[in-house]
């Protein structure tokens, strides 16, 4: 094999991140070229189908992380995509919040997603390459996410507990944006951009659509999650190989999953719950782990499932016998 190829590249190698970088190149082309090429809605029942393909493609990628480096890497693998994937069902409702307080059509929404993922998959690079140097570079860094994660899991459980449902209309960012991007009163079809007349002047400038403004803000919405998130999975690895390319694939599947999770967020109103303990746990292990000593990354791996599936069956049966949203309706909450 070319040295190059075999060269390592933050302790992986470079071979391995080219074919991880041409599976995501490749199943967004097929997303965008192929699977909706043109505008239209996705129904709940094709959503279930391509989430089921993305994790499908994603526990083959990290089996094979398994096979080429190891058992420790593969739990680790798929102890961070169960974390990441877990932690982003509240990005969900936070997304339907915003296609709802923008009046954003179901056969755009999709447009959205897709373009988003590409500024997340930037992103999240950005935010772990900074976490990986930090902790490599500061050993109490990882006591301090510990401490983050412990505080943040208690606010989640509050919050949980709390009934309130936030309305994104008086958000400080979105009337932030509103003052600052030259906007259409309505929308323009897939445009994020358009030309039209100035106003004032009468000269043809160019204008920003809600469209952009709903792409901006589930960008920035995906940073504040990634706050939590990313040092959730410090905490099992700090392997940044295995934290960004479990992060990607576990975004991967959510934006695919999103229109059917959309349609029942009303059934899973106690995974709340289950998340800050997630939280909780994982931050009370980077604090055993750096004071007392290491946890096994199967025992991590079981304590996070049984708490996600915990939640998971909690909300099923408190929420027995609810109606269901109708397919056209399932887009999300009106805000």
């Amino acid at each position: 094999m070319n040295p190059l190829l075999t060269a390592d590249l933050l302790g992986t190698p470079v071979w391995l991140w080219l074919g991880f970088a041409t599976l995501v190149l490749a199943l967004l082309a097929l997303d965008l070229g192929v699977l909706h090429r043109g505008q239209r809605e996705i129904g709940v029942r094709e959503s279930l189908g391509l989430s089921a393909g993305y994790i499908g493609i994603a526990l083959a990628f990290g089996a094979g992380v398994w096979a080429l480096r190891g058992e420790a890497a593969g739990v680790a693998w798929l102890t961070g995509y169960v974390i990441e994937k877990s932690l982003s069902m509240d990005n969900v409702f936070v997304i339907a919040m915003i296609f709802g307080a923008l009046a954003i059509p179901r056969a755009l929404q999709h447009r959205v997603l897709f373009w988003g993922i590409l500024g997340v998959i930037v992103l999240r690079a950005l935010l772990i390459g900074l976490g990986a140097a930090l902790v490599s570079r500061f050993d109490w860094v990882l006591l301090v996410f510990g401490v983050f994660l412990l505080i943040t899991g208690a606010r989640m459980w509050a919050q949980a507990g709390s009934g309130h449902d936030p309305s994104l209309h008086e958000h400080p960012l979105l009337a932030w944006l509103r003052r600052h991007l030259r906007l259409t009163p309505q929308l323009h079809g897939p445009a994020f951009l358009v030309r039209a007349p100035h106003p004032q002047t009468g000269q043809p400038v160019r204008w920003a659509t809600p469209l952009l403004l709903a792409l901006v803000m589930v960008e920035c919405m995906d940073l504040v999650f990634a706050v939590d998130s990313v040092p959730a999975i410090f905490a099992i690895t700090t392997d940044p190989f295995i934290v960004y390319s479990s992060n990607i694939f576990a975004i991967l599947g959510l934006r695919a999953l999103y229109f059917a999770l959309a349609a029942l967020m009303h059934r899973f109103r106690y995974l709340g719950y289950a998340l800050a303990l997630v939280l909780v746990f994982v931050g009370g292990k980077i604090l055993y782990g750096g004071l007392v000593g290491h946890v096994p990354p199967l025992l991590s791996l079981a304590v996070t499932a049984s708490l996600l599936a915990g939640g998971v069956l909690v909300s099923m049966w408190k929420t027995r016998g609810g109606a269901l949203p109708t397919e056209r309706g399932a887009a999300g909450p009106a805000i």
